[in-house]
């Protein structure tokens, strides 16, 4: 086997090795089941739009969240002088990459995104929001639908509308989301949701 043959045949093997599979959920028929199963989940991502507004700052962007146990990767890309901004989290520390490349620690994420860029998202308790379900770090108060999925939630000092659900990892996942507190509004549109086995 000549050398290039070789090389090859190693990157298609180590290319087998690290592709995920998607998964689809298991039943989701009630409301404990949902944030049981839900808020157990270790490895998914969704990929999809977002809108920001902040008094007068604002953008609309794509958007996408990578969950892998406690770490994630969210990009936002947005037009104008935002470029693309990564926000990569595990624990405490979140690491903001700018559209230059410039990577800097943010000791509070939401005061730090305000302070950057005008706006800001719920960072830490988005990967539970955008599931359906509330942060388990702290009180909330639910509203349903009449199918028994988050309608409505609030939390912390923001209220999460989930305005549609859609087939995702075959159950009904959110589609439309709006995130709103006194100073901002944030809206996701998801339009793909993949759940991976670990």
């Amino acid at each position: 086997m000549g050398r290039f043959a070789a090389i090859l045949l190693f990157v298609l093997l180590a290319g087998c090795v690290t592709t995920r599979h998607g998964v689809d959920l298991p039943e989701l028929d009630d409301w404990q089941q949902r944030t049981a199963v839900l808020g157990s989940l270790r490895d998914w991502e969704f990929m999809g739009r977002i809108a920001v507004k902040a008094g007068d700052e604002g953008f609309n962007g794509k958007f996408s969240w990578a969950q892998k146990g406690d770490a994630y990767e969210a990009t936002v890309g947005g037009p104008l002088g935002i470029g693309n901004v990564r926000l990569e989290g595990e624990g405490r520390r979140v690491t903001l990459t700018d559209k230059d490349g410039e990577m800097t620690v943010l000791q509070d994420v939401e005061s730090d995104l305000r302070y950057r860029y005008g706006w800001t998202i719920p960072v830490a308790s988005l990967r539970y929001w955008a599931l359906g379900i509330p942060d388990p770090s702290m009180s909330a108060v639910t509203e349903f639908d009449g199918e028994g999925r988050l309608a409505r939630l609030l939390q912390s000092n923001w209220t999460v509308e989930i305005a549609r659900y859609r087939e995702g990892g075959g159950q009904p996942m959110p589609r439309i989301l709006s995130v709103t507190n006194s100073e901002s509004r944030v809206r996701l549109v998801i339009d793909r949701w993949s759940f991976f086995d670990r």
